[in-house]
């Protein structure tokens, strides 16, 4: 399967679940679109359905929720839309907290729910960064 062979380093470390469903996203949109980041970004999008990335690895959303974590993920190709970088805009703000602190953001009790994501998202990309070192 070419998916399994491109999976990406953060899906590496996460569950097999996880990796199922960019697995198959990805090898469907190779089907249909060919090799090549298209391939990629639509494999995400699936993935960002029922998934959440915390800090180095993808997580199952809150509460098992489903449906897309970013206005990119909700839309098609065509339109375009800001990337939520896997965190779910959608999630409680008590369930961004916890992220927050699972992630060691400091200060994160005074923060708004935006103020929670953009944290979250840093906190993500360090922990990807720190990884792959």
């Amino acid at each position: 399967m070419p998916g399994e062979q491109e999976l990406p380093s953060t899906l590496e470390r996460s569950s097999e679940e996880a990796q199922r469903t960019w697995i198959k996203a990805h090898d469907s949109a190779v089907e249909q679109y060919g090799e090549g980041e298209r391939a990629h970004r639509v494999a995400y999008s699936a993935l960002k359905h029922t998934h959440e990335k915390v800090g180095d690895h993808w997580e199952r959303k809150e509460n098992r929720r489903k449906g897309p974590s970013d206005p990119k993920a909700a839309r098609p190709r065509q339109q375009g839309g800001r990337s939520g970088e896997g965190v779910d805009e959608q999630a409680s703000k008590q369930h961004l907290y916890d992220l927050a602190k699972r992630l060691g953001v400091e200060g994160r009790s005074r923060m708004s729910k935006p103020d929670l994501l953009e944290a979250v998202r840093k906190a993500n990309r360090a922990g990807t960064r720190e990884a792959r070192s």
